[in-house]
């Protein structure tokens, strides 16, 4: 019999699902299987766990026919499961490096019923924390085991269930199961503890619990937090089952509960106002139900007072206490605003945004910018244009620095930074359009609506990724999670991209995966528009012409070794290279065969002029992929750059075409005619991270934001 089975239920969680599958797979332990259980996600939650299946045995897969909840996810799982032993490990959390064979030391030495582990909290921004158990754990541990009624102290431990082996036969034989609705663990973790004759606890850390920003429903304000009381309720009718096992734990359990519906009852994050007064009267009802014979001795300070209020079901009483509590947090969250100082505008900017924004948005009115204010291109100039075409009622004005404030294209309204014109658009816009972030003083207004493109398929380490590396410390990422709070909407080109932007910035919006908008015209291309890019560049239809782009690295002198004239000569007397890089050595020199289009304005010209992309790392290979044509990636810096600056992806595993790592193998791969010879590896990458680019992109964009429209296949 396979001694663990770990039951991973989810549902919309696919921006961490690989990480977890990954501390669980890649541990050094073999005596486990995985139910992977896809609750009906509408994201790639099911694929993902199909790809980790095909390659390894251990993986099992359920897809639900519908979505049923955790609960009911978990018990089609352990109906699954043939383990001694099962784990409920939820699916946007971690196991430690190591804890699989820690914890199967732990079951094979001792036997316990149930296992508690210790675990530590992981933040967006910041170590982790561990828990508060890990003295008691420390000084329990031992070989022998407890149950409940001599440890009755355990009742304290997080009523979670993904801290808790269990031994199968015992669900069996309690009929333990989960019951719908939220709050599921609280029906399911404290009759199993009662039911228990041998709990083990283990101090090592073997589980990372992480704290969502967003998804999680204790950050969730929403009625559904009332079902807290009905799997309390569960809870005692499933222990009074078990007779007199409980009376000796009756008085901690109580006050457990009701610390527990005192959390539930007091946070304002969860509970809607017009609930509160139920939730409080209900709390009381439970008190008055539950109460020991013996009495209950309440706690002292704040905490004992608002148990005496509950008991008195003194609701005033109780929200002028509450009220007293939440103003001196309020004072003491104006005075850390005021301590994080200015927002980067001087006294006069600061009071005409203000005006601006105490007066009504336009509703027909979109604000777009690219690049810092520098240019007008990319994903948000291809919405912008589809816009203009599909809701023409929508009046769009670009944001330009003052140095790029000369080459705007012809008849684009646009205003320039710094000026009048700028805060007020940014203050009355009813649509913010951007392929990075807006300043951090731009405040999101109740009823705008802001649009993330972003400007390519991350392959190097973004967002919160980059706090494990180099590149990423000096970056301020609290500001970061600030800036990336406003958006609304975060366009997609493809199933990697959706899961990476998920988990780097794990905030609220909505994720687009519509392909990428500014590779419509590339989708959409043909032969004339090839050759009309060729004219242009004064590149003759004979001609094999390679395009190089390395991507932009912190320090050019890492820049690999390149001879753009060795390159063309190895294509012969009918060859051209095209370098788009300023830096790039030997890019000065003049040859004939060689141009430096560095400062070409349209990128997408320069791919439908090319025959062939050699690159590296940058995006540009995706966007070129698009056109179906020979990929080539020169990386012979590869291990030294994903150490430096990180890396969402390995993009050699997947590449489209050779891989070369010296610039003398780049030669002789041209020179002998190789360069085009990867059309399967090609066509993978393009199923792979190609598939919604069909010319609609930016047309799918402008229908969800701008219309309303469900563009969803």
């Amino acid at each position: 019999m396979t001694l663990l089975s770990i039951v991973l239920p989810a549902y919309k969680v696919q921006g961490y699902l690989r990480e977890c599958l990954d501390s669980i797979l890649d541990q050094d332990f073999g005596d486990v299987e995985l139910i992977a259980v896809d609750d009906r996600s509408p994201d790639h939650c099911g694929e993902i766990f199909d790809e980790y299946a095909a390659r390894d045995s251990r993986v099992k897969v359920l897809h639900l026919a519908q979505n049923v909840g955790l609960g009911e996810a978990r018990n089609a799982g352990l109906a699954q499961a043939r383990g001694e032993y099962v784990w409920f490990v939820d699916t946007d959390d971690t196991l430690t490096p190591g804890a699989l064979e820690t914890v199967a030391r732990a079951l094979r030495e001792q036997s316990p019923d149930v296992l508690i582990v210790d675990f530590e909290r992981t933040y967006p921004i910041g170590r982790p924390r561990r828990s508060r158990l890990r003295r008691s754990f420390a000084a329990a541990a031992g070989p022998n085991g407890a149950d409940l009624q001599s440890r009755p102290d355990l009742i304290k431990t997080i009523h979670t269930v993904w801290n808790k082996i269990v031994k199968r036969d015992l669900l069996a034989k309690l009929e333990l199961r989960f019951a719908p609705g939220w709050y599921e663990d609280v029906s399911w973790t404290y009759p199993l503890l009662v039911g228990a004759e041998r709990i083990v606890t283990l101090p090592e850390v073997c589980y990372a619990y992480r704290q969502r920003r967003q998804g999680a429903i204790t950050r969730t304000v929403n009625p559904r937090h009332l079902e807290v009381f009905t799997h309390w309720e569960r809870a005692w009718e499933l222990i009074d089952l078990q007779g007199g096992r409980a009376d000796p734990v009756r008085p901690v359990l109580f006050a457990r509960m009701i610390w527990h519906l005192m959390q539930t009852v007091g946070n304002t994050d969860r509970l809607p106002p017009h609930l509160r007064r139920h939730a409080f009267l209900r709390t009381a009802d439970m008190f008055a139900r539950y109460r020991p014979p013996g009495g209950f001795a309440p706690p002292t300070g704040a905490d004992g007072l608002r148990y005496r209020l509950v008991a008195r079901r003194a609701w005033r009483s109780y929200t002028a206490l509450q009220a007293v509590r939440r103003a001196q947090r309020g004072v003491q969250s104006a005075l850390t605003r005021e301590r994080s100082g200015p927002s980067g505008l001087g006294l006069l900017a600061r009071a005409y945004y203000a005006l601006q924004r105490s007066l009504p948005l336009d509703p027909n009115l979109a604000a777009y910018a690219a690049y810092w204010y520098r240019e007008v291109s990319c994903n948000p100039a291809a919405v912008e244009r589809a816009a203009r075409r599909l809701a023409p009622h929508v009046r769009g004005v670009w944001i330009v620095g003052r140095d790029a404030s000369g080459e705007v294209p012809a008849g684009t309204a646009h205003v320039v930074e710094g000026t009048r014109a700028y805060y007020r658009l940014l203050a009355r816009a009813s649509y913010l359009v951007n392929n990075v972030n807006f300043p951090d003083f731009v405040r999101k207004r109740p009823g705008q609506a802001h649009l993330q493109t972003h400007h390519g398929t991350p392959v190097k380490a973004m967002g919160l990724d980059e706090q494990r590396f180099p590149a990423g410390e000096r970056h301020n990422f609290a500001a970061l999670l600030r800036r990336s709070d406003r958006w609304d909407f975060s366009v997609s080109a493809n199933a990697h991209s959706t899961e990476t932007w998920e988990r780097v910035y794990p905030c609220a919006f909505e994720s687009l995966e519509t392909g990428s908008p500014r590779n419509d015209r590339l989708a959409r291309a043909g032969a004339a528009e090839s050759a009309a890019a060729r004219a242009a560049l004064g590149v003759g239809g004979d001609e094999t012409v390679v395009l190089y782009m390395p991507t932009s690295r912190p320090d050019p002198l890492t820049l690999p070794p390149f001879d753009p004239a060795a390159l063309a000569a190895a294509l012969g007397p009918h060859g051209r290279v095209l370098v788009r890089g300023r830096l790039v050595p030997g890019v000065d020199s003049p040859h004939p065969q060689v141009q430096d289009v560095s400062a070409y304005p349209v990128v997408e010209d320069l791919y439908l002029a090319a025959d062939i992309l050699v690159s590296d790392y940058s995006s540009v290979v995706f966007d070129f992929a698009v056109l179906d044509r020979p990929i080539v990636l020169y990386a012979p810096d590869w291990a030294r750059y994903r150490a430096a600056r990180g890396t969402s992806l390995d993009l050699i595993a997947h590449a489209p075409g050779p891989v070369v790592d010296s610039f003398p193998d780049l030669v002789s791969l041209f020179a002998e005619h190789r360069a085009n010879a990867s059309s399967e590896r090609r066509a993978a990458f393009r199923d792979r991270f190609c598939a919604w680019e069909d010319g609609h992109a930016a047309e799918r964009v402008v229908r969800r934001v701008f219309l309303g429209d469900d563009v969803r296949r």
